[in-house]
Parts: C-alpha cells; sequence; structure tokens
C-alpha cells in the first residue's frame, strides 16, 4: 500500500514538472508573410540623349592687320571697338581710320576723275559721316573721284585733323567689311607700320570647337544646342556654321571640322571676354512615348524583353529609345498608368 502511494506521488509531481515546462516554453514564431514587391508606372513622356563637348568662348577668329610704310606711333586698346570714320592708331603721327567697304584701297585717290570700287567705298563713308558726296553710280565700278568728292575728302580731314590734301592713300584708311573689336595688340611703338601690328576680332562672343568630321554628327547649322558657363548656368545657343578643315599631314586623326555656335541672347555671355564652356548637344530624341525604369525590363529566355504584372504575368514589349535609366516601350495592352513589378 506504501509503494502504491508512493508511485502516485511521483506520477503527480512529473505531471506537474511537464505541465510547467510546456507553459514556461515561448510562442512559435508566426510564419513570415511572403515579401513585397516593388512596383512603378508606365509613364508618357519625352526621352533625349545629350552629347557634351569641351569648347572655348571668345570672339571667333582673329584678323591680322598690317600697315602700310611708315613708322607706328600710337597703337589702339586691346577690346577697342572700331568706328566708322574714327582713328584706330597712327603712323608717322598721322591716323589710320576705319571705313567699312567691299574694297580695300589699293591706290591712291590723287587725281579727280579717277573711278572704281575703291572711290564708291570712300563716296559711301563719306555720305554716312554727312558730308556731301553727290549721288553715285548703282554700279559700284563706275563710282567717280569727282571735285565735289575731293572738296568732302578734305572737309572730313580737317575734322579729323589730319592734313587737308584732298588726298586718300592706303595705308591711311583701314576698310573693313563689319564693325570688329582689337584682339591681341602685337607691335610696339616704334616698329615699322609694315609688320603685323594687332589683330581684329568679331565683336559678337562665339564659342568655337574643333571635332574630327566623322563624330560631327549632328552638328549642322541652326541646330539647337545649349553653352554651359563656367559657373553651370545653361544658356540657348545655335551652331551657326560646321566648316571641314584640311587636317596637317603628320596628324593621324584624319580631316576636322570647325564648329562656331553663337548665344541666342548675347547678354547671357557678356559678362565673360574668353573661357572655356561645355556645349550640350541632343542627339537623339522621343516625344510623347510610353517609357518604364531599365530595372521594370524583363529579358525573356527566347529573347526580347517583357514586363511583369503584379499579379506575376508578364507583357511582351518592343524597346525603343534607352536615355539614362529609361527605356521607350510598346507593346499589346501597355497603357500609361500600368502598374509593373520593378527590381527591388
Amino acid at each position: 500500500m506504501r509503494r502504491t502511494v508512493i508511485a502516485v506521488t511521483v506520477l503527480v509531481v512529473v505531471v506537474i514538472a511537464v505541465v510547467l515546462v510546456v507553459r514556461a516554453r515561448p510562442p512559435e514564431p508566426a510564419a513570415a508573410p511572403p515579401p513585397a514587391v516593388k512596383t512603378t508606372t508606365v509613364r508618357k513622356g519625352d526621352l533625349t540623349n545629350t552629347r557634351t563637348l569641351q569648347a572655348q568662348l571668345g570672339f571667333g577668329t582673329a584678323r591680322p592687320v598690317k600697315g602700310a610704310t611708315g613708322t607706328v606711333t600710337k597703337l589702339p586698346a586691346t577690346g577697342q571697338a572700331t568706328e566708322l570714320g574714327k582713328e584706330l592708331y597712327r603712323v608717322d603721327d598721322q591716323p589710320v581710320v576705319v571705313f567699312f567697304g567691299a574694297t580695300p584701297l589699293f591706290r591712291a585717290l590723287d587725281t579727280p576723275g579717277l573711278k572704281g570700287s575703291d572711290v564708291a567705298v570712300v563716296i559711301d563713308n563719306l555720305a554716312a559721316l554727312g558730308y556731301s558726296v553727290g549721288t553715285r553710280p548703282t554700279d559700284a565700278t563706275k563710282a567717280e573721284l569727282t571735285p565735289r568728292v575731293v572738296e568732302s575728302l578734305k572737309k572730313w580731314q580737317k575734322a579729323l585733323g589730319a592734313d587737308q590734301t584732298g588726298v586718300l592713300a592706303p595705308g591711311r584708311v583701314l576698310v573693313l567689311d563689319r564693325p570688329m573689336r582689337v584682339g591681341t595688340v602685337k607691335a610696339q611703338l616704334g616698329d615699322p607700320a609694315a609688320e603685323e601690328l594687332f589683330e581684329l576680332t568679331p565683336t559678337t562672343r562665339l564659342v568655337s570647337l574643333q571635332v574630327a568630321v566623322s563624330e560631327a554628327g549632328v552638328l549642322k547649322a541652326d541646330l539647337p544646342v545649349t553653352i554651359v558657363r563656367p559657373d553651370n548656368r545653361a544658356v540657348p545657343a545655335k551652331v551657326t556654321s560646321v566648316t571641314p578643315v584640311a587636317a596637317p599631314a603628320d596628324n593621324g586623326g584624319g580631316p576636322k571640322a570647325d564648329v562656331v555656335v553663337t548665344p541666342d541672347n548675347p547678354a547671357d555671355v557678356e559678362d565673360l571676354d574668353t573661357a572655356p564652356v561645355r556645349l550640350t548637344i541632343t542627339t537623339e530624341s522621343r516625344a510623347g512615348v510610353l517609357t518604364v525604369p531599365l530595372a521594370a525590363l524583363v529579358a525573356l529566355k527566347e529573347g526580347g524583353y517583357a514586363v511583369q504584372l503584379p499579379s506575376g504575368g508578364l507583357k511582351a514589349v518592343r524597346t525603343g529609345l534607352y536615355s539614362q535609366d529609361k527605356v521607350e516601350i510598346s507593346g499589346d495592352g501597355v497603357t500609361d498608368g500600368l502598374e509593373v513589378v520593378t527590381a527591388q
């Protein structure tokens, strides 16, 4: 009897211990939910690809200026603008003035009755300065150095402070085809005037660069481009010209092309003199196309691409223009606003 009581007591103790152990065990963790997929939306928009080239902002190609006989006694300042009928520099202490026209003076205009296009340049410029010269023929080659023109020439020389000879020698007038500015001054006072004195450049700031003809690509006259200034400000501009140039004999890079770009608004760069800039060119563009991030494309084993729907289904798509992290797509059932899966 006593053994039976002891056995029952031991059994009760074991049962109680098992119950306590079971109650103390932490609950089994719940099963983790399946990971949520990341989605994006098909959107209609514009895609562009651009190319960036290094270029130089300045005043374009410089033109060297040489004088005639004599000694340089006064030189212009860098940046000085040329003005009609105004002194630009001096030779033998006589002013050399600026006229505008198509024909340089190639002889001394010293005899009434001389005819030619150089005479027409003098008549046109004296008239523009307000002097009475009469009416010249429409044909510039028939323009005549009349006594009336000679008299006006003397009056102009007096106003200029020059010798009133009524004679105009080639070295006393610099004929330009348009207003320009003085670039680099190369001569010094006392140098022979027949040497290179200074350079003239256009007055408008331009961007110039040289590229291989094989890389010129879409660069054509009137192409809209963007000038990126040194301060990263973007300035709208257009290609003015693309001119092929022969490569030097020792250059293995092949023929080149000189490219000139003009800002749409010159005031956008008027605070700069010369500076390195970047030129951004749109090489490809697509407007109003359906796009998705590249990460939304799924490569198919049989070739081509698809997009995956949140439900797991696939829609085959055709790809178009790739631009940075986006791609143009099209296909059956692919519409603006369609939700698709993208890579995490």
